[in-house]
C-alpha cells in the first residue's frame, strides 16, 4: 500500500476490524519511511451478473426486472410480498451461483419452478408468456404436463 503522505510503498498493518455491518475490513497501517498513520477499507469486488437472452444480446441483470416479472405473474393471487420477494432472492442467488454470465432461459425456468409450489394460477400466467403461448392448445399442453407432475397417486383399492 503507498503511504498517502510520502508515497513509499513500505508499511505495516497496526489494527484491523470489521467496518460498514462487516462488509469491509478497515486497517490502520503506519508508514515505514515517515512514520505517520493512514486508514485503508478493504472490500469485495462485486462482479457484475451478465444475463444472456434468447437472441445472444447480453444485458447486465436487473432484480427489479426479475421481481416485476413475478409479481406481474401472482397478480392478484393468494401469494403474499413476502413470498415474492423470497422466490426472486431465490431465483437470484442459483443465477449467481452459475457464474458471471447466465441463460435468460435458466432464470425463467427457476422462476417457473418456484411458482409452480407456490400457485398454479401463476405459474401458468408465467408460463403463457415465458414460453410464447400462441393459442389455447398451448395452455392446454402445458396443463396437461402440469398436472402430470403434480396430481398426487390415487389410492389402490
Amino acid at each position: 500500500m503507498r503511504c498517502p503522505f510520502c508515497s513509499a510503498d513500505d508499511d505495516k498493518v497496526v489494527d484491523s476490524r470489521p467496518a460498514d455491518e462487516a462488509a469491509a475490513v478497515r486497517r490502520r497501517r503506519e508508514c515505514l519511511h515517515c512514520g505517520r498513520r493512514f486508514t485503508t477499507y478493504d472490500r469485495v469486488e462485486e462482479v457484475p451478473l451478465l444475463v444472456v437472452k434468447r437472441t445472444g444480446a447480453t444485458v447486465p441483470f436487473d432484480p427489479q426486472k426479475l421481481r416485476a416479472g413475478i409479481e406481474h405473474a401472482a397478480a392478484g393471487s393468494a401469494i403474499d410480498d413476502g413470498a415474492i420477494d423470497a422466490l426472486a432472492h431465490e431465483v437470484e442467488e442459483k443465477a449467481r451461483a452459475a457464474g458471471p454470465e447466465v441463460r435468460s432461459d435458466t432464470i425463467g425456468l427457476a422462476v417457473l419452478e418456484g411458482l409452480r409450489h407456490l400457485d398454479l394460477v401463476s405459474y401458468m400466467r408465467f408460463a403463457s408468456v415465458y414460453k410464447g403461448f400462441d393459442t389455447v392448445d398451448d395452455f392446454e399442453a402445458e396443463l396437461v404436463e402440469l398436472q402430470k407432475s403434480t396430481e398426487p397417486k390415487g389410492r389402490e383399492a
